[in-house]
């Protein structure tokens, strides 16, 4: 039963990643159409980049406590690219640029958003594995 628990925490987990990033790509959408102005864009961006590192690190430490090693694995590539942006002090968009980077910004984040609903099928594979093993003892 505690696995089906441990599935569940990190489904929402990877529902959150996937709400900041869907988030981002609506925000760079918009500013593609000319809805909303490149200062409230970046700001918009740059105020959830953080928290979005921070929800892939808890993730990742999520999974080694619960001993789920090939899923802590999957998450390192994506982590590490993460810290790499913080350390080149890269992670924040930057108003002036933002029109030249518009593609380039909107492709970093389908990668990262094809990445997270992997691992969220492979998590809710595992959550029905789980339940289902549950259920036959």
């Amino acid at each position: 039963m505690g696995d089906i628990w441990t599935w569940l925490i990190s489904f929402f987990f990877l529902i959150a990643l996937v709400g900041i990033i869907v988030y981002q790509l609506v925000c760079l959408a918009d500013l593609e159409f000319d809805y909303i102005n490149p200062y409230d864009s970046a700001s918009r961006i740059n105020s959830v980049v953080l928290p979005e590192f921070i929800v892939q690190g808890v993730l990742f430490v999520f999974y080694l406590l619960t001993g789920h090693w090939f899923m802590a694995l999957l998450c390192l590539p994506y982590l590490y690219y993460n810290f790499q942006l913080y350390s080149k002090r890269q992670h924040l968009v930057d108003v002036t640029e933002i029109f030249n980077l518009l593609n380039w910004e909107k492709k970093k984040r389908l990668f990262k958003l094809a990445y997270i609903i992997l691992n969220l099928f492979l998590t809710i594979f595992w959550m029905i594995y789980s339940a289902l093993d549950d259920y036959e003892d």
